[in-house]
């Protein structure tokens, strides 16, 4: 039996959750609902940092793509990894949540070469984003003002050497959180220096 080669597959499109699902009195936006209305849950909150700090940096354009080797593409070419974390969970708590970022670090994957061989750092930034809230009466995912950012340039990154970092060792390397509106210049004055 010969191999087949199925080719590439078409690059995504942004869609809008109006998309009727042929066959079910239900649209895309049911399915989205149904799969992320729990903004606690730590993929969901990732997912939304994710999404935050690409609306932040004009890179909403294009639809996430779930393969590369980081977050977000700046219209300038920037890549943009983001980690988040929250103080509140999802679950019962004893105590708020310490707050470690993980996955610093990953091994890229190619169609043609798989994965490779060692561990990088495949961002140009490493954005931060901490969901600041303490009380679930006041929880709120989507007002920005609960959100904290720190900026990080790949190579204060990759001279840590480690595949996690606490957000205290973020703050005393990024210095003090800068809100959504500051990220986009935060980011471009972390990249610019970077490259001086």
């Amino acid at each position: 039996m010969s191999a087949v080669a199925w080719g590439s597959p078409p690059a995504p499109a942004l869609l809008s959750g109006d998309e009727q699902i042929h066959g079910a009195d239900a649209t895309l936006r049911d399915v989205w609902a149904w799969n992320m209305s729990d903004l606690r849950t730590n993929t969901v909150r990732s997912l939304l940092a994710e999404f935050l700090v690409a609306q932040a940096l004009g890179a909403t354009s294009r639809p996430r793509v779930e393969w590369d080797p980081f977050d977000v593409l700046t219209p300038e070419g920037t890549k943009v990894e983001v980690k988040s974390g929250a103080y509140l969970q999802a679950w019962e708590q004893r105590r708020l949540s310490t707050v470690v970022f993980s996955g610093l670090n990953g091994r890229t994957w190619s169609p043609r070469e798989g994965y490779s061989a060692r561990a990088s750092y495949n961002a140009d930034a490493y954005v931060f984003a901490v969901l600041t809230a303490t009380d679930h009466a006041t929880y709120d995912a989507l007002e920005l003002s609960q959100w904290s950012f720190w900026v990080l340039p790949r190579r204060a990154i990759e001279a840590l050497g480690q595949k996690s970092i606490s957000l205290a060792r973020v703050e005393a390397l990024a210095g003090p959180a800068v809100t959504f509106a500051e990220l986009p210049d935060r980011v471009r004055l972390v990249v610019a220096d970077s490259a001086s």
